[in-house]
């Protein structure tokens, strides 16, 4: 069994904070081990792309968690402020807010430090690339104008640039520094050496020497630099929202609300619409809340809820979902869930707590990222004392390459290539109509080996149609065929099975007469019982599979074993039916006796054969289970390409099967109903749940498939591994980056006769360093299913 799988009620409720003041990943993750350490605390996730912190309590006093929690990280110099706001909507409306506020901030601030920076830049090092400079301001002719210019260019940047000095110094005094800490100390290093100089050279101490030994540019352009890195990093950060606010926007503002059938429609806010109102939506208008058809025909696109392209024909008594579009006939509804209850919804809260989660892979870069900027600090620092002691290079060499190594490192780069990734493929998924509930089912759901399917619904199309009833015995009292289909639909009217529906719908259809269930118990997997009234008369009724039937005490005939034999040959899944009075004139309860059977036939999707065997391509071994008798099952599984069989499965069953399976050293993932098959589901390694119920967050897998069928199986797949393909190039980059720049920071290449790397070009790096990250990240916004099958 799988971590998801276990934690106890613990792992069940966790407090949640918005944290401020995070800047990059050594932030986080100090905040994580810090907190995580407090003696009534279980476990800690921070988030640095989402700013949010989950905190499991110890079971207790969960108030005094709370204080503890916001108390310690007080102490951190960050916030701590409880997420008391839990409606998706306004959480995504205020973290647009704050964003498109960031942005604009850092914008007010980026401005002015170009057009300070880039003059600076022309005056220092202008004469260096042939550029002239008149004559009151050459360095050898006028150094005091020279070095007064750079002074008055960078004290306004500096102080544009304070907040890096602000936070990052104030890190470095609680013990606890980070990304700013690391600027803080290589810009201000860079910077009072420039004023001693500019200090002696304005008092006369060889003037036009220290007018030629200022670094104001580095200093300037650094700062300038890297808030046009975060600059770009907050704008691409606004982006990875764009499928939450794509999700959002499904919903309209307002609804035409009707007081009867035939009235005019007032327009009200959708704030306003309450259970059991009725509802007009219009062609080509949005539905605004969950309901039922009361009066119109039409087809709904669902496309944008669950990716399928086909719309959906609706007539009375249909369902309609939140977010999805009319098609050309107007409909009447009534509202049967509204706000938070709607699907849509719940569809919405499942995605942004996705967001929010962390995928096992970031622990790697959590532990190194609070290793990172302390470890930083003390290689530059080596670095500098060994080229001013060991080499006879001036002080300035030291100086550079102190700055160089301090302004070349950049721990956001780490901090954020695991969460961006999965903020933006879990967005992705939920267009795609695959919902993945945490980061670690997404990175799960790349490894697996063995894929376990449910037949119904998954590999046929789920909906089965009655194709013949076939008389058993003379046991129906003069029942005829419409009469014993009547009976059937009405008891299977208290079961949710695919086949159990499709009993229904042949009674619909064959204008059966009305039975009332008078008592009903279900078998899960195996058939249903229950007493039934018809015309005033009741009757024992039980539909179900032939094992069903044995443990009921019946034994079947070899003619009828011979019948359902040929049945399974041709694909078609038999259910049996026995009868008996409820009640006899004697007052003794008859033995009921098996009088029909029902022949059921699933066709195969069409996309199934295919779709396997692009599964086989990528590796996966795939298996059939199924509670349908071994020959039907195996009818199917030939036509889908699947040589691995299980049949006539129970619940537990399956998931023993899943079991063996993992004892196998497989990795397995199980795609089912979530109810028959929810053992399965909760056992297997990753479980996929078709979301066919209302309440999809209730569902038992680990990814909810929000259609039906092989191909939603595809895209999930497929999308995690992407994502995780994505993230290990995050890593890669931010890692190799670093690993590769501080060293050539630090002077390596110089040892051997290369070139020094200037300041300026290691703040250009790790400004894009973050920006890189988060945009490869953003390529997921654009994922496609490649072996799509029309």
């Amino acid at each position: 069994m799988t971590d998801a799988h276990v934690g106890g009620a613990a792992q069940a409720c966790p407090l949640r904070f918005d944290i401020g003041g995070m800047h990059c990943a050594a932030c986080s993750s100090r905040i994580e081990r810090v907190t995580g350490r407090l003696p009534d605390v279980e476990k800690v996730s921070v988030n640095l792309a989402t700013a949010r912190a989950e905190v499991w309590p110890a079971p207790g006093d969960a108030e005094a968690v709370r204080r503890e929690f916001m108390a310690a990280v007080a102490r951190l110099g960050f916030t701590a402020t409880p997420a008391v706001n839990e409606d998706a909507e306004a959480r995504f409306a205020e973290a647009k807010a704050k964003a498109r506020a960031d942005r604009k901030k850092r914008l007010g601030r980026l401005w002015p430090m170009v057009i300070l920076s880039v003059p600076l830049l022309l005056v220092s090092m202008g004469h260096m690339l042939g550029l002239p400079l008149p004559a009151w301001l050459e360095p050898h002719g006028s150094p005091r104008a020279f070095i007064l210019v750079q002074l008055g260019l960078t004290l306004p940047v500096v102080w544009l640039g304070r907040h890096f000095y602000v936070d990052g110094l104030a890190a470095l005094f609680r013990r606890s520094p980070n990304m700013d800490s690391l600027v803080a100390v290589g810009t201000g290093a860079a910077f009072l050496y420039s004023l001693v100089n500019t200090a002696l050279g304005l008092m006369g101490n060889d003037p036009a020497w220290r007018a030629m030994n200022l670094y104001y540019e580095s200093c300037a352009v650094l700062l300038t630099m890297i808030e046009f890195g975060q600059f770009l990093e907050a704008t691409a950060k606004q982006r990875a929202g764009d499928a939450m606010g794509a999700l959002m926007s499904l919903a309209p503002e307002t609804a035409l609300r009707l007081a009867s059938p035939d009235a005019t429609p007032d327009e009200v806010p959708l704030s306003a619409v309450e259970v059991g109102d009725l509802l007009l939506v219009r062609p080509g208008g949005r539905v605004p809340v969950d309901g039922t058809v009361e009066k119109g025909v039409s087809a709904v696109d669902l496309s944008l809820l669950t990716g399928e392209s086909i719309p959906v024909p609706v007539a009375p008594g249909d369902s309609l979902t939140a977010g999805s579009v009319n098609g050309e006939g107007p409909l009447v509804m009534r509202a049967m869930a509204v706000g938070g209850n709607t699907r849509l919804a719940r569809i919405v809260r499942l995605v942004q707590e996705a967001q929010g989660s962390k995928a096992p892979i970031a622990r790697l870069a959590d532990r190194v990222s609070y290793y990172f900027v302390p470890a930083v600090m003390a290689l530059a620092a080596f670095s500098a004392l060994c080229w001013l002691f060991f080499s006879a290079e001036p002080v300035t060499t030291a100086l550079t390459v102190f700055v160089a190594v301090l302004v070349m490192a950049c721990p956001c780069a780490m901090g954020l290539a695991t969460p961006m990734s999965v903020m933006v493929g879990t967005g992705r998924g939920a267009q795609l109509g695959v919902l993945i509930k945490n980061g670690a089912a997404l990175e799960r759901a790349g490894k697996i080996t063995a894929l376990a399917v449910d037949k119904t619904g998954t590999l046929t199309t789920g909906r089965p149609e009655l194709t013949a009833i076939i008389p058993l015995a003379p046991g129906a009292d003069g029942l005829d065929e419409r009469e014993l289909l009547g009976l059937a639909a009405a008891l299977e009217g208290r079961s949710e099975h695919p086949l159990g529906l499709a009993i229904i719908r042949a009674g619909k259809e064959r204008d059966c007469p009305l039975c009332v269930v008078e008592d009903a118990r279900i078998a899960p997997g195996l058939g249903i019982e229950g007493r039934v009234g018809l015309a005033g008369k009741s009757w024992n009724v039980a539909v179900g599979s032939a094992a069903f039937m044995r443990s009921r005490g019946h034994e079947l005939s070899p003619e009828v074993a011979a019948r359902l034999d040929a049945l399974a040959g041709e694909g078609q899944t038999p259910l049996l039916m026995s009868l008996a009075p409820a009640e006899t004139e004697d007052g003794v309860a008859a033995a009921d006796q098996m009088v029909a059977i029902f022949a059921l036939a699933d066709g195969l999707r069409p996309e199934s054969a295919a779709v396997v065997k692009r599964l086989r391509g990528m590796g996966l071994r795939v298996v059939m289970l199924t509670g349908d008798n071994a020959r039907t099952a195996e009818a199917v599984a030939k036509l889908a390409g699947i040589d691995d069989v299980a049949a006539g499965l129970l619940p537990a069953e399956k998931a023993d099967h899943v079991r063996r399976l993992q004892e196998e050293g497989q990795v397995v993932g199980m795609v089912g109903d979530g109810l028959n098959d929810a053992p399965a589901l909760a056992l297997a390694d990753v479980g996929m749940a078709v979301g066919t119920g209302v309440d999809v967050s209730a569902e038992a897998g680990d990814i909810v498939l929000m259609r039906g069928g092989m191909e939603a199986v595809l895209a999930a797949l497929e999308l995690s591994r992407a994502t995780m393909r994505n993230i290990k190039e995050n890593l890669g980059w931010a890692f190799g980056y670093n690993i590769l720049g501080l060293p050539v920071a630090a002077g390596l290449l110089h040892v051997f006769g290369g070139p020094m790397l200037s300041p300026m070009i290691g703040g250009i790096a790790m400004a894009l360093s973050s920006f890189s990250v988060v945009s490869n990240a953003l390529r997921l916004r654009f994922f496609k299913v490649k072996t799509r099958v029309e």
